[in-house]
C-alpha cells in the first residue's frame, strides 16, 4: 500500500505542476484579474483555433486526473490502518 501511496504521490506533483503549467498558457478572456494587470489590451479576444481547443482539452483531462489522483489518495488515506 506505501508504493501506491507514493506512486499517487508523485503523480499529484507531476499533475499539480503540469496543470498549472497549462493554465498558465491559456489566454486572457477579459473582464477579470486580466484586466487589472494589462491583460485587456487585446483586440482579438475571441480568436480561438485549433491549437486553443486542443489546450483547453488537454487541460480539461489534466484537471480531471488531477482531481481523481487527489480524490484516490484521500481515500487511502481514509482507509489505510496504521498500527
Amino acid at each position: 500500500m506505501d508504493v501506491l501511496k507514493i506512486t499517487l504521490q508523485v503523480l499529484l506533483g507531476i499533475t499539480s505542476l503540469l496543470l498549472i503549467m497549462l493554465v498558465l498558457l491559456h489566454k486572457g478572456r477579459g473582464g477579470g484579474m486580466s484586466d487589472m494587470f494589462g491583460g485587456g489590451m487585446t483586440s482579438n479576444l475571441s480568436a480561438s483555433g485549433v491549437a486553443e481547443k486542443n489546450l483547453n482539452r488537454i487541460t480539461v483531462g489534466m484537471g480531471v486526473s488531477w482531481g481523481a489522483i487527489v480524490i484516490a489518495l484521500g481515500l487511502i488515506m481514509r482507509f489505510s490502518v496504521e498500527s
